[in-house]
């Protein structure tokens, strides 16, 4: 027999579609956004967003078309209001975080059949990211799965806090974006800090900021970490060609002893869903491999930059 979502639920943003299929409310999920990818089966649904960004799009075009649109009041990513009627949503899940780089709250049409439960997700740091799963959770009739969730969540973070207190904290800068280059801001320096280093650029609960080579080289960190918003692992090392090829960048202290790493933004450090977790244990990994064990296979260093 063919299975009813006893609430239909509607994604606005991939964090949203994470943490309703981790408390158990996958099934519900009748569409999403074009750029919802996990879990995997998530990619299977209608989807109710589109982006003018061309896919392969290099990191400088998409920032010129997203500095235009923010120019104009306007946004690269946009509501299909027509395939949003036709989901019949009973509760959206959207976000106000970023207007430009994705649809939020705000753009929902005020007619669109129904009267849909709109929830929020308005996180910029860890324990909004954990206020926003249990917002989702109560709003999905979910409260005890969504607070064991972040019950366990919670668990993870005081067990890399454990396993690397009183360590020295190597310094650290992570770049969010690389043509131009953009520092991190929101709960990323919260991510470095527990799992115990130094970020010396960005900062909590602000919004990323641009920054420069020369400024990155006046703080001369002892990491690197190459994770633009949006892109996987090994699409942070095609964008970084560039920068990689910059006399300045060979200068480096963490080129110079192999200390940089591309890693997964899009899936661990960009969306603030359950999985900025997995990425504080994967910056721990690196930082303290001697003291935090677990696979590193979504980290890629650059070895060939070793001098």
């Amino acid at each position: 027999m063919r299975y009813r979502p006893r609430v239909r639920i509607v994604s606005l943003v991939p964090a949203a579609t994470e943490i309703a299929w981790a408390i158990g409310a996958g099934a519900d999920l009748v569409a999403v956004t074009h750029d919802c990818d996990y879990p995997p089966a998530a990619r299977d649904l209608p989807r109710v967003t589109g982006s003018t960004i061309a896919p392969g799009t290099p990191s400088a075009e998409i920032d010129a078309a997203v500095r235009a649109a923010a120019e104009h009041g306007e946004s690269t990513f946009h509501l299909d209001a027509d395939a949003l009627a036709r989901a019949r949503p009973d509760v959206l899940l959207g976000q106000t975080v970023c207007a430009v780089c994705a649809v939020t709250v705000a753009q929902v049409p005020r007619t669109i059949g129904g009267e849909p439960r709109i929830v929020p997700l308005d996180g910029d740091s860890l324990e909004g990211i954990l206020r926003d799963i249990i917002r989702v959770g109560e709003a999905l009739g979910r409260d005890a799965a969504a607070r064991d969730l972040v019950a366990s969540l919670r668990e993870r973070m005081a067990r890399i806090e454990s396993l690397v207190a009183g360590v020295r904290c190597p310094s650290v800068v992570c770049l969010e974006w690389l043509a131009p280059l953009f520092g991190v801001g929101h709960w990323v320096p919260e991510q470095v800090r527990i799992a115990g280093g130094s970020e010396l650029l960005g900062r909590a609960r602000a919004r990323s900021a641009e920054v420069t080579l020369d400024e990155v080289a006046i703080v001369d960190p002892e990491f690197l970490f190459l994770m633009p918003c949006g892109f996987d692992a090994m699409r942070a090392v095609t964008e970084s060609a560039g920068l990689r090829a910059d006399r300045r960048w060979r200068e480096l202290a963490a080129v110079r002893a192999g200390d940089v790493y591309a890693l997964d933004g899009n899936a661990y450090f960009s969306r603030p869903g359950p999985r900025v977790v997995d990425g504080i244990e994967l910056l721990a990994s690196i930082l303290h491999p001697d003291r935090v064990g677990g696979p590193r296979a979504t980290a890629i260093r650059l070895p060939e930059l070793v001098t």
